[in-house]
């Protein structure tokens, strides 16, 4: 896959070293063959003196070195340009490490030579020097000019520093969509001297509209560098949120945009400037996630990392996992300008380094349409290529929009996020859940390939209410559908029988489905640069009753499972057996590699690859809705989970699951989706997901 460069346009930030700069560096002189020692090894010697004026540097003595220069000097320059010079220069570069190289057995009547090594936020300085000497009283003193500083620098050449600004890496889809990268926005202000001469009422109202405060937009206005034809920035909006209706503080819709409210105050422009964007909003937040300013708890722990107060960083999701590769690192130069500002000379650079791009396995066509299925439902989405791993989407809703907390998310938004009872900040697909009957294919193969279960068995009719014998008390496991024929794996799955497949994982064993289960990764960390939830069969260690097991046979008792873990489970029906390992990043050419090999028995595979067909294709199969898709022929297994205190609560809930895939792709187009959808009790249980993802199979079916 051909990759698209992106074109860059590279910012600098020039700053003249004339102010006042904070943050002495403590300067080490080092040591070596012809390197002198901070010690009186030239007592009352020129060269004591020169390292005395230089260890003046790394103590932040600017006043002391003032002392080291001769008469003649100080009448030329006095002491407060010279502190605010040395000081401006010296600290504006963060000059550190300076080490001072002087050659023996000089003439006393020449100039002393000698070298000069230093760090600084460019890199490394060098260059050779000469500087004059007087004796005074008895005392060697330095014949000071500029050039003490730097050889080339004049009296009236000024020392700046150009901040070279690196561009934070992108993130595409692998159809090189860009899902996170550098963008535009509008930036909305006042230019005070186009505003009313009394502008209060106004500025309350344009408060209003940017969800911001009366004293805020003042504070703003009174900054010291503001004139009277300044921009001053308010707030940052996306073209979006400025073409929405405008409704007033009453609540009454305006027949305005909020651009045109906006701007029918005076003194307010609009203009665009750049920033992170995230071109497909909420359906990819929980993935993506956003980035902000550091905080100053963050650039406590990471200042030896090169960042600054500055710095833009990774909050959430993909932009804080990947935060190392994405991160921009700028440059720095360090120059010599004239008195007309002509760059003289380039002392030292450092060259930006921009962010990595990074490609994804998503496909954001699969990313989006399963989010507008589900975008008003609590759910989560799996879709992966069970063939080769990749994760196709990955989609929790409800959800949020990353431009809001790029651009500065305001404390009734805030509060509107986190009080929402649905939980849009709630990142589903990281959770671990109640499975129901789509774990039933998962038990199925267990008992297949441990020869606990017979495919061709008939497990008897026990009609909706079943327990093993009074042992149970009260407790009956139930189901929904009866059937003619009989009661073998192939109806159990069609028909979703709980029954059967409590006898089924009786006849397994507690201590074999225990050993299995951890076999195929519960209680593990998933291989997967996203953190998940390890999926569980148990609170405690094991099965510990009849009950339990029997409940965990049509995926309730104490079964949580990831959605994730579950999609690369089912993974092992397309492998023969094996478990896929999934993975996030594109990699042209990349060969399939697997988390589990032998999960499963090859045979036993098969047995429910096929079974599911007929889930589908079946009149009377729980998903036979998704037979309706034109131009594919998909199979999968429903799930319906409840969600309650006790066999007698009648006020639990339900969640709803679907687990489809396509038949007779080839391998680069198999895809297996999976999706879990909360609180489906009275909209139709499973049936609910089947129709949703019937949407989503014929939309992409048009749109390829």
């Amino acid at each position: 896959m051909a990759k698209k460069k992106k074109g860059k346009k590279k910012n600098q930030k020039k700053k003249i070293l004339m102010g006042t700069l904070a943050g002495v560096v403590v300067l080490a002189v080092g040591a070596g063959a012809g390197v002198f020692l901070y010690q009186n090894v030239f007592s009352g010697s020129r060269e004591e003196v020169l390292k005395e004026y230089m260890a003046c540097i790394e103590a932040g003595e600017y006043e002391k070195m003032y002392d080291f220069l001769d008469s003649s000097s100080q009448e030329t320059v006095s002491q407060e340009d010279f502190v605010t010079r040395n000081q401006n220069i010296y600290e504006g570069i963060e000059a550190s490490d300076i080490q001072l190289d002087i050659s023996e057995g000089q003439d006393r009547g020449q100039p002393l030579s000698y070298s000069v090594t230093m760090n600084t936020i460019a890199g490394e300085i060098s260059y050779d020097n000469n500087t004059a000497f007087e004796r005074e009283d008895g005392d060697w003193k330095i014949v000071w000019t500029d050039a003490m500083i730097y050889p080339s620098l004049g009296e009236n050449d000024r020392v700046s520093v150009t901040t070279l600004e690196a561009e934070r890496g992108s993130i595409y889809d692998r159809n090189q969509n860009l899902l996170a990268g550098q963008g535009t926005v509008q930036s909305v202000g006042l230019v005070p001297g186009k505003m009313d001469v009394q502008p209060q009422e106004e500025i309350q109202a344009i408060a209003q509209i940017l969800g911001t405060t009366e004293d805020n937009i003042n504070s703003s206005l009174d900054a010291s560098w503001v004139q009277t034809d300044s921009f001053v920035p308010l707030k940052e909006m996306t073209q979006e949120q400025l073409d929405q209706p405008y409704t007033d503080a009453d609540g009454n819709e305006t027949g305005q945009t909020v651009q045109e409210a906006l701007l029918s105050y005076p003194g307010v422009m609009i203009s665009e400037t750049e920033s992170r964007v995230y071109p497909y909003g909420e359906s990819t937040a929980h993935l993506l996630g956003y980035v902000q300013q550091i905080s100053a708890e963050e650039l406590e722990e990471m200042a030896d990392q090169g960042y600054n107060d500055q710095s833009i960083i990774g909050k959430s999701g993909l932009e804080s996992l990947y935060e190392e590769r994405l991160r921009a690192r700028d440059g720095h130069k360090i120059s010599i300008l004239d008195s007309e500002g002509n760059e003289k000379e380039a002392l030292a650079m450092e060259p930006a380094q921009d962010g990595e791009d990074i490609t994804l396995t998503i496909d954001i066509n699969w990313q989006t349409k399963v989010y507008e299925a589900y975008q008003e439902d609590e759910s989560c989405s799996v879709v992966m290529n069970p063939k080769t791993g990749e994760i196709l989407a990955l989609v929790s809703t409800p959800s949020y929009d990353s431009m809001d907390f790029v651009l500065g998310i305001s404390q009734e938004q805030w509060d509107s996020l986190n009080n929402d009872e649905t939980q849009p900040l709630y990142n589903r697909f990281r959770q671990t859940w109640v499975p129901g009957s789509s774990f039933k294919p998962v038990i199925a193969a267990i008992g297949l390939s441990t020869g606990t279960l017979n495919a061709e068995e008939d497990l008897g009719a026990s009609g909706l209410s079943w327990q093993k014998d009074s042992s149970w008390g009260d407790y009956y496991v139930t189901t929904l559908h009866e059937y003619s024929g009989a009661a073998n794996l192939r109806n159990a799955l069609v028909y979703s029988d709980n029954i059967y497949f409590a006898k089924a994982a009786l006849q397994i064993g507690a201590d074999t489905l225990a050993q299995q289960l951890e076999k195929l990764g519960f209680n593990q960390d998933i291989p997967f640069d996203i953190v998940m939830t390890s999926s569980q069969y148990s609170n405690t260690e094991g099965i510990d009753t009849e009950i339990q097991l029997a409940d965990s046979g049509y995926g309730q008792g104490q079964i949580l499972v990831n959605p994730l873990h579950l999609a690369c489970i089912y993974s092992a029906f397309f492998n023969e057996g094996d478990m896929i390992a999934p993975y996030l990043e594109y990699e042209e050419g990349k060969t399939a590699s697997y988390w589990i090999e032998d999960a499963f028995t090859p045979e036993a595979a098969q047995t429910v690859y096929e079974d599911m067909q007929e889930v589908v294709s079946d009149a009377g199969g729980t998903g036979h809705a998704a037979s309706s898709v034109a131009g594919v022929t998909l199979a999968g297994k429903t799930g319906t989970a409840e969600i309650k205190e006790s066999q007698e609560d009648t006020e639990g809930t339900e969640l709803g699951w679907f687990a489809v895939y396509n038949v007779g792709e080839s391998d680069e187009n198999t895809v297996l989706m999976l999706n879990m959808v909360e609180d489906v009790k009275g909209r139709g249980g499973s049936g609910y997901v089947v129709d949703k993802d019937v949407e989503i199979w014929n939309q992409m079916a048009v749109s390829e």
